[in-house]
């Protein structure tokens, strides 16, 4: 398949495949699509490490990374971040999350420093500071593709992938927002349906991606939300777009780094077990509902706090909810959860990324030829 995206990215499949997971990213690119690694869940040392690993496993075939750059930030300290952040964090907020982890008997791990240093470290670089320092990183390495999941880059950051030869992309989930990216100057829009897992708005993919096709110009739009199969990824070219960005399908794949204990909650999951909650990241994101959710909807709960906030204020929590997830705990099982799409009821077993992605391909051709001899027909 031949589209404005694989000729500008030089790929072979207009396929996306975003994940947190270095060897996801890989597997996506060496199948012939393009891998995007989720850049902001990493500290700068990790993020560099992680990216080496990644040159080496591709071998000069094209990739991406992703950062999380958010037009309002709240800082009243610039000289002492970390601090003036958790300085915002109530004492109410806190007394909730710990009486939460008391409810459900979650252990505390034997290594567990007083602060979560590396939380804080991934929460204050959700930032236009913290982000140019993931991007002294990335644009070390050979990427071809930068992205930004929350509304429009920095104008610098533009300037910066454009001096460097690198294309840049962003998310978008209205209308109004592709207008705001075409302006700033974005190579790539991403028409994000309220489907699809994460960061999200409320419109159908359906909807949203023809009306960004229709104002986007010369300029590549994909598709994402509710795409996990070909089926699904032909219907998104039909509706205009030039490829598909995927992310929630690689949770049910083997490389991903998703605990275990989750990925079993994802495959027992229906489509309708989602939601958008703010009470991770302090934006609206879609994920599995679980015990988490329920305890912040009961009378008398806080309101979960702004972006970077709510992270920092969890971000420590859930490395502990994993840990003893892992272990079977029954506590932590429950109230364990990742970002996923509605896609998730589509989940039956895990399977190679590359797999995944050569199906996707393999089933998406099959369905165009024949849409193709039905309007010939």
């Amino acid at each position: 398949m031949h589209t404005a995206l694989t000729e500008l990215l030089g790929v072979e499949h207009p396929l996306v495949g975003f994940n947190r997971s270095p060897a996801v990213v890989a597997a996506v690119t060496n199948a012939g699509g393009y891998g995007v690694l989720a850049a902001s869940m990493y500290t700068p040392a990790e993020l560099d490490a992680q990216l080496h690993w990644i040159d080496q496993q591709v071998a000069g075939r094209p990739y991406g990374v992703d950062l999380l750059v958010p037009e309002k930030f709240a800082v009243s300290d610039p000289d002492d971040l970390v601090a003036s952040l958790r300085a915002q964090i109530p004492a109410e907020h806190r007394a909730f999350v710990d009486a939460l982890l008391d409810e459900y008997e979650v252990p505390v791990p034997a290594t567990a420093a007083p602060e979560d240093e590396t939380s804080d470290e991934i929460a204050a670089a959700i930032n236009p500071a913290g982000a140019e320092a993931l991007l002294d990183v990335a644009f070390s390495h050979p990427i071809s593709m930068v992205a930004n999941a929350l509304g429009p880059p920095p104008a610098d950051l533009v300037e910066r992938a454009h001096a460097a030869g690198i294309v840049v992309a962003s998310l978008v989930g209205a209308r109004k927002h592709a207008e705001r990216q075409l302006a700033a100057g974005v190579d790539i829009l991403v028409a994000q349906g309220t489907e699809a897992g994460g960061h999200t708005g409320t419109v159908a993919t359906t909807v949203l991606t023809p009306e960004v096709v229709a104002i986007a110009g010369d300029r590549p739009v994909l598709a994402a939300g509710g795409i996990a199969t070909g089926d699904q990824m032909a219907a998104a070219l039909a509706l205009g777009a030039a490829g598909v960005w995927c992310g929630s399908v690689w949770l049910s794949s083997e490389e991903d780094i998703t605990p275990r204990a989750v990925k079993e909650k994802f495959l027992a999951a229906g489509s309708s077990d989602t939601l958008r909650s703010r009470t991770i990241t302090g934006k609206p994101a879609r994920q599995l509902r679980s015990a988490w959710h329920d305890a912040w909807d009961r009378p008398g709960a806080p309101d979960p706090l702004p972006l970077p906030l709510q992270p920092m204020l969890v971000g420590g929590m859930w490395e502990r909810v994993h840990a003893a997830s892992a272990e079977g705990h029954p506590g932590a099982t429950a109230l364990d959860t990742y970002f996923i799409g509605q896609v998730v009821g589509g989940f039956s077993a895990l399977r190679p990324a590359g797999d995944i992605a050569r199906e996707m391909v393999s089933d998406c051709t099959r369905r165009l030829r024949a849409l193709g001899e039905l309007a010939s027909s």
